[in-house]
């Protein structure tokens, strides 16, 4: 079977596996117009040849072939990592097979007869997901998974890795903002490793767990006698991170009196202990964080917006580990093997409805509260494997449940019951049906790190039936 012939070797190349020659050409006829180069073949031997050449960004493939079973080369393409999405064309009876198809990995199906927008929708669809995921397996074929303390090789831990790499080799001041338990700290200590004040002292100080009163005598010393209890003179953390790099935690919780202080500092470089009179010169690189907004702060007054803007050089914001995909599971396995080694326990793994769980709480105290019920669950449970029996407060509210079909995936195919996460439901209660249904498409999407085919793959529908219901949510329509 000859398929379309178009001289533009640039444009994007689709494969169609069809025996049917007039649905090959109804199908050719659908795409004619679209600015893309079309290979039709008719054999499921044809395909394979023709996957020995470039790959097509897309393959419609039909199920039903005269030499193999179409799922043949779907599996082909999978195991040779063929970097293409395959949408699969079936008969309305066969959607059961279909489904099959997508948990096996192709991208989408299409159901006999359909008409040329659906094909056209679908193929677009198709085209620029291949397109975002070749953006992605690029990015992430040179991720960093572990980088100076941080676990994670998500795409905004990259981002972060790639500032810190070009930030160490400055000496301009670090400013890092992020929610609490996110790596701050981790971070300063990053971009002291990777600078050229590595051998260097690297001297962190918490501006908001030290008392005001102390605070000036905690950042450059004090002389015998300078106040009550002043026994001996005391070098401050600035005279110690001399050569190297004076981390200020919590810059925000400072007192405004000090501020004035610390921006002379950084400034002249010169220091005066408390009580002293003799100026000192130091030599240190300032890295400062909050978990506050900065800026709101300086619209309130609690902080100088001279000293901000003299601090907020390189800015850096960890992300939240609800943003991060799934490092959540990267870094939650890492701490399951280190505390399990560390208190002689047996754990090697998490059930796939505890990984569920993890992926879907929202994690508001981020990395720290999840190594905190990591801890907990080593400590006070035995076994090999993380139940979720074993789940501490307050996830111990998400249970993995098995829910029934809450509607039909796709005409004439009702979804089996399938493990998913979900709020234990008030007994006394009952949960409209779309509701469940709902709930359970948001958090596998949120779980998928918003990847909507992925998540569909995971639920064993269709992206489309999850595109159609959103928008059903979204416009208050009925659930199609």
């Amino acid at each position: 079977m000859e398929g379309i012939r178009h001289d533009a070797m640039d444009k994007t190349k689709i494969l169609l596996v069809e025996d049917t020659p007039s649905l090959a050409r109804l199908y050719e006829q659908y795409l004619d117009k679209e600015d893309v180069v079309l290979q039709a073949v008719g054999t499921g031997k044809d395909a394979l040849a023709s996957l020995e050449s470039i790959p097509p960004a897309v393959i419609l493939l039909d199920l039903r072939l005269p030499d193999m079973d179409g799922l043949e080369i779907l599996r082909q393409v999978q195991a040779r990592s063929i970097p293409t999405e395959v949408v699969v064309i079936t008969a309305h009876g066969s959607i059961n097979v279909a489904v099959e198809a997508m948990r096996a990995g192709a991208y989408d199906f299409l159901v006999k007869p359909f008409n040329a927008e659906r094909l056209l929708v679908t193929v677009r669809n198709a085209i620029k997901h291949r397109s975002l995921s070749a953006i992605v397996e690029t990015i992430r074929g040179s991720a960093r998974s572990n980088y100076f303390g941080f676990i994670g090789s998500s795409l905004a831990m990259q981002a972060v890795y790639r500032t810190i790499d070009a930030a160490a080799t400055s000496r301009a001041t670090v400013f890092i903002t992020g929610e609490s338990g996110t790596g701050k700290e981790v971070a300063a200590e990053a971009i002291h490793r990777k600078s050229p004040r590595a051998k260097g002292p690297f001297v962190a100080i918490n501006c908001g767990a030290i008392p005001k009163d102390l605070m000036e005598s905690e950042i450059f010393g004090h002389v015998k006698g300078a106040f009550t209890g002043a026994h001996a003179d005391r070098e401050g953390a600035a005279s110690r991170a001399s050569g190297g790099t004076l981390f200020l935690d919590e810059i925000c919780e400072m007192d405004l009196a000090l501020q004035t202080k610390l921006l002379r500092f950084i400034q002249t470089g010169t220091l005066q202990k408390v009580g002293g009179s003799k100026q000192e010169k130091v030599d240190v690189r300032f890295v400062c964080a909050t978990n506050r907004d900065p800026l709101a702060e300086v619209e309130a007054g609690r902080f100088r917006e001279d000293l901000y803007y003299r601090l907020h050089v390189i800015p850096i914001h960890l992300p939240p580990l609800r943003e991060r995909g799934e490092d959540t599971l990267e870094i939650a396995r890492h701490f399951l093997t280190e505390y399990a080694a560390e208190e002689g326990r047996a754990f090697k793994r998490y059930t796939t409805g505890v990984e569920g769980v993890l992926c879907a709480y929202a994690w508001p105290g981020n990395i720290r509260q999840l190594q905190n019920v990591i801890r907990n669950i080593v400590v006070l449970n035995e076994g090999d494997e993380v139940t979720a029996e074993m789940l501490p407060p307050p996830i111990d509210k998400l249970r993995p449940r098995t829910i029934a079909p809450a509607a039909t995936t796709e005409p004439g195919h009702a979804a089996a019951p399938r493990e998913e996460v979900a709020d234990e439901a008030n007994g006394t209660d009952i949960v409209p049906l779309w509701k469940v249904e709902r709930d359970v498409i948001e958090q596998a999407i949120a779980a998928c790190d918003g990847n909507i085919p992925k998540a569909a793959t995971r639920l064993g529908i269709s992206p489309s039936t999850i595109y159609r219901k959103k928008l059903s949510w979204e416009t208050g329509g009925e659930i199609s």
